[in-house]
């Protein structure tokens, strides 16, 4: 009786410790320096030109301009205690916690609107023990210091609807037409979609959009919101889906977005929380020109419904990131392929293997034979790769040529003779972050890397040697017009420009038709369409399709393939070549053309482009290629193929 008596004044004694501290707290946050959350979480976009771009800002909205069924909808579905606790629901905090415990897995979170809206606040997410007590603090500082309208209001504004943000730009988004104007059916379909974007978007998945709306009228009925039959005809009603805000009607632009915002969480000198700037002004590089031809290459050119695409344009003159897509339709898919995903990037590795060989001795002639070969190394390991469609020439030929037709053999020769770890560091150089495996098929693109990083180091090709950083963002400002960054192009001398020179001519190769030989050029198909010099280079795998070209002007990266299992289409190749097409001469249209000056100690020697001897007065194949002076063949190149004693080639 002792024992329960004791533990009873030490349970009074406690709790009255707790309540102290509670009301201290809140009364401690309640008169703080008072919180500005109505423009918080607004963001705005602008373009290169300085203008807002049309559905890419915040549209914040009071809360009598906001359907009262949304309202509803979500204080059922995620906080129905919402005006009756003080920021922290305890009892669904135990309960959850009870549920997760027993069933090993995290099946039911606990965060109240508030916490939610906390969450919001900042522009991270990171889960670490700091952040969960900076957003609890917040919790507590909102719960003092606003009503709980007040706190629903910027809840519902700052909520995410599956890359779009806020009540009303979800509405005008999905439905076309304001918040305070959604119906019963359309609130409780906006009002599911947060829970897990990728699967409750009526534009993703409209099945499992509409089982997510039935539990979320189901929540009104049972909090007596609604009635039942009220919940069945919205559950019935036929509803229109749109997928855009903006009068451009581009259905990639969200995809840039994405990409802006994942920049901007990476900016040291924003601050992690919107809560101390009052909102941000965006200006980015954004080329809205370029987006839509890019946009309408891809709809012109991919007609597998079922292939993904990421494409990139890019200034190679400072790294402004212009133009940017991350699939073909964001409004299906949010997955940002052109800067989540990394890929095998097959062929389109060798300009860096070839860049890399130019500074070892090698020029445009020299020379390997091209024929099925099996690499024998220690321990009688053995690698025997093949050229696309086993065409091989059985013969020896120049560099440039194995550039044109994507030799593999002539790549790993290279690549063995160079040493494995040589191709590693030249990426690295180049500016690929990704860890490299030194091995044989490296020279064939079986490495990983982004999108993003293959166009970043291919600008360094495009410039003549200066590596540059992709940028997106140009400057960012707070809502008082205070700059709180601005972008420094930084370019860093990289490459030897002469080698640069040289290696950009011999990646004209890839559409020259003095290389129709054994095999055709990989570009071929589209060289009566280009009225512009370019250097171009393809790349395929089992599963990617990857094409990368430019000129002084302009880069232009593009993957095509699909997110699961194997490449099924033969036509890939074509379709991303021709996109590549459009986008680059669409782009430049009524441009002047630009190459690139001819260094002073380069020359320029006619030679027959297949086996780099000089070209006799009656060669029509002949083509000028270009060398270091001193370094051009006199009558033809010398093969380097006894210096690699570990090749086998099979009779």
């Amino acid at each position: 009786m002792k024992y329960i008596k004791k533990l009873i004044k030490l349970s009074i004694f406690i709790s009255i410790i707790c309540a102290t501290c509670y009301f201290g707290l809140y009364t401690y946050a309640k008169y703080m320096s008072h919180l500005v959350i109505k423009s918080a979480n607004e963001f705005y976009i602008y373009d290169k030109n300085g203008n807002l771009v049309e559905g890419l800002s915040d549209q914040w909205v009071p809360l009598e301009d906001i359907s009262s069924y949304a309202i509803q909808a979500t204080i059922a579905i995620e906080d129905k205690n919402f005006y009756k606790h003080s920021g922290f629901d305890y009892l669904r905090i135990i309960k959850s916690l009870y549920i997760n415990l027993t069933h090993g897995a995290n099946l039911q979170g606990a965060s109240t609107i508030s916490q939610q809206l906390s969450k919001n606040l900042f522009l991270s997410f990171e889960k670490t023990w700091e952040r969960k007590l900076k957003e609890a603090w917040l919790t507590i500082q909102l719960e003092s210091q606003y009503s709980k309208d007040e706190i629903l209001e910027a809840y519902l504004n700052t909520i995410n609807y599956g890359g779009i943000y806020g009540i009303e730009n979800a509405s005008l988004y999905y439905f076309h037409k304001n918040a305070k104007d959604l119906t019963l059916a359309e609130a409780s379909i906006l009002v599911g979609i947060p829970k897990s974007p990728s699967n409750y978007s009526p534009l993703v998945n409209e099945e499992k959009a509409k089982q997510r709306q039935n539990t979320v009228l189901a929540s009104m009925v049972r909090e007596e919101m609604i009635s039942e039959e009220e919940k069945e005809k919205a559950s019935h009603e036929e509803l229109t889906y749109y997928g855009s805000i903006a009068q451009n009607n581009l259905k990639t632009l969200m995809y840039y977005q994405d990409a802006v915002m994942q920049e901007l969480k990476e900016i040291e000198e924003v601050p992690t929380t919107f809560i101390e700037t009052g909102g941000l002004k965006i200006y980015t590089y954004l080329d809205l020109n370029a987006q839509t031809i890019l946009e309408e290459a891809m709809e012109q050119n991919i007609t597998n419904p079922d292939l993904q695409v990421a494409a990139i344009m890019m200034d190679p003159n400072n790294g402004h990131v212009l133009a940017l897509t991350g699939g073909r339709n964001y409004s299906v898919s949010q997955y940002n392929r052109a800067i989540q995903a990394k890929r095998q990037v097959g062929s389109t590795m060798k300009p860096f293997l070839y860049y890399a060989a130019l500074e070892n001795g090698f020029t445009e002639s020299t020379t390997f034979t091209s024929e099925k070969t099996t690499f024998v190394f220690s321990e009688n390991k053995t690698y025997s790769p093949s050229n696309y469609n086993n065409q091989y020439g059985n013969k020896n030929i120049t560099m440039a040529a194995a550039l044109a037709y994507s030799d593999n053999i002539y790549a790993v020769k290279t690549h063995l003779f160079l040493g494995e770890n040589t191709l590693v560091e030249m990426a690295h150089r180049l500016g690929i972050t990704e860890s490299l495996q030194a091995n044989p098929s490296l020279a064939l693109g079986s490495g990983e890397i982004s999108l993003f990083e293959m166009v970043q180091a291919y600008a360094t090709f495009a410039n003549m040697g200066y590596r540059v950083n992709g940028k997106l963002i140009s400057k960012v400002e707070d809502m008082e017009g205070n700059i709180l960054y601005e972008n420094e192009d930084k370019m860093e001398p990289t490459l030897n420009s002469s080698l640069v020179y040289i290696l950009n001519e011999a990646l004209t190769s890839t559409y020259n038709y003095h290389f129709i030989d054994y095999s055709y050029p990989t570009c071929y198909d589209i060289t009566s369409y280009l009225t512009h010099k370019y250097a171009i280079k393809t790349g395929t795998t089992d599963n990617d399709r990857l094409i990368f070209g430019y000129n002084p002007n302009i880069v232009i990266g593009i993957w095509g393939g699909y997110d699961t299992g194997p490449n099924d289409s033969s036509t890939t190749s074509k379709e991303i070549r021709f996109m590549w097409k459009d986008i680059a001469e669409n782009y430049l249209k009524d441009k002047e053309d630009a190459w690139y000056t001819m260094p002073n100690n380069i020359v320029g020697t006619l030679v027959n482009p297949i086996t780099g001897e000089i070209a006799s007065p009656n060669d029509d194949k002949a083509t000028m290629f270009y060398y270091l002076k001193g370094t051009e063949p006199t009558y033809r190149e010398e093969n380097l193929e006894d210096l690699i004693p570990t090749i086998k080639t099979n009779e």
